[in-house]
């Protein structure tokens, strides 16, 4: 008799089911037999990589041969300079999902707790489902974070809170004064996630990094990634800045050559390459611009967004809409799974590629 082997898988596991990523434009093309499709899915940076990173990355494949440096001591040596932080702080991973991961696996055991927001990046409940964990959803407010809500949700069996900051695929996100007054009353031995992914788009004046409020409140673990506005999406890395000690715990359960010699060395180059970063943000503002006022010409809604996506009110059930637009050759993100069926979440892309998913929605709107 053959063996059941999800029967021998742990329970948490039994009940997931894969990451869905959005759906690749040759996979697309594979399917439809089109051609010239644009992916505005995953909010990747549409400028393409630096010319600084690129050439890093050429001068590194001559290593490929060797293990990569598992302390990452060079980026580490850069990030301290760039951000005014300890090398001591940082534990670098495979993208920041595979630190969200690490801090699971140090810190959560069956029974446990883990906090998150309604429509909260799906990672979070896959790390807490994976482990063993009891996942407390608060219920958004304003398809945000209810900080207060979520604050109250504390009980002795939390462990860990997951916070995003914007938060994906939202794009809500919340001021520093309230991050400040939510840690205040957080318990020390609950360690508090701050999710920064899309970090370097936010411009608004009261938005604060969590890692300004470190030195008061050990519990706090910011991660980032270099996989949005740094344009290295495809190499995956992040990192986390956390006390010394939690640091200590993550590369206790990190692998030890979780990051490629290319990542690490286009990751170092891009940090210093400052008019990419500021042409990165500066596209991005305008093709915000660009979307929101072609937007409300069609009379459709958005959720209010800082991050490089959007998520537009499609006023129906999302889903016809999304198919219809992969028969146009424009691939967005349906969020159904997060709870917004109505919703489709658009990538910033380069003017055209904005223009063109608007001339498509408004036919497909026109169909439907």
């Amino acid at each position: 008799m053959a063996c059941d082997f999800y029967q021998l898988a742990t329970p948490g596991v039994q009940g997931l089911h894969p990451y869905q990523p959005g759906k690749p434009v040759e996979e697309l093309e594979r399917e439809l037999g089109i051609s010239n499709s644009i992916k505005l899915a995953s909010n990747e940076n549409p400028m393409g990589p630096s010319p600084v990173a690129m050439a890093a990355v050429q001068a590194a494949l001559g290593e490929s041969c060797r293990y990569p440096d598992a302390s990452g001591y060079k980026l580490k040596q850069a990030l301290s300079e760039h951000y005014g932080i300890s090398p001591d702080t940082i534990t670098l991973g495979n993208g920041s999902n595979d630190v969200l991961e690490l801090i699971g696996r140090a810190f959560i055991v069956p029974g446990d707790e883990v906090i998150y927001s309604q429509h909260a990046f799906v990672v979070y409940m896959l790390v807490a489902q994976s482990t063993g964990a009891t996942s407390v959803v608060v219920p958004a407010r304003e398809w945000g974070h209810d900080l207060d809500a979520m604050a109250a949700a504390i009980t002795e069996k939390t462990r860990i809170i997951f916070l995003a900051n914007p938060n994906n695929p939202t794009g809500t996100w919340f001021s520093g004064q309230a991050l400040q007054a939510f840690m205040e009353k957080v318990p020390d031995d609950v360690v508090v996630v701050l999710d920064e992914a899309y970090l370097e788009y936010v411009t608004e004046a009261d938005y604060l990094s969590g890692v300004q409020l470190q030195a008061g409140f050990p519990n706090l673990v910011v991660t980032r990634t270099f996989s949005k506005a740094f344009g290295l999406a495809a190499l995956r890395i992040g990192y986390a800045v956390a006390n010394p000690a939690i640091t200590d715990l993550l590369n206790r359960v990190r692998q030890p050559f979780n990051v490629n010699i290319p990542a690490l060395e286009a990751a170092t180059a891009v940090l210093g390459d400052a008019s990419y970063l500021q042409r990165s943000v500066e596209l991005n503002r305008t093709g915000m611009v660009q979307l929101e006022q072609g937007l409300a010409q069609l009379g459709v809604g958005w959720i209010p967004s800082v991050g490089n996506f959007i998520s537009v009110d499609c006023g129906r059930d999302a889903a016809p809409v999304y198919a219809k637009l992969l028969q146009e050759g424009v691939i967005v993100r349906p969020v159904a799974n997060y709870q917004m069926p109505q919703h489709l979440r658009v990538t910033i892309g380069l003017a055209d590629e904005n223009s063109r998913f608007l001339t498509a929605f408004a036919s497909v709107l026109q169909r439907l």
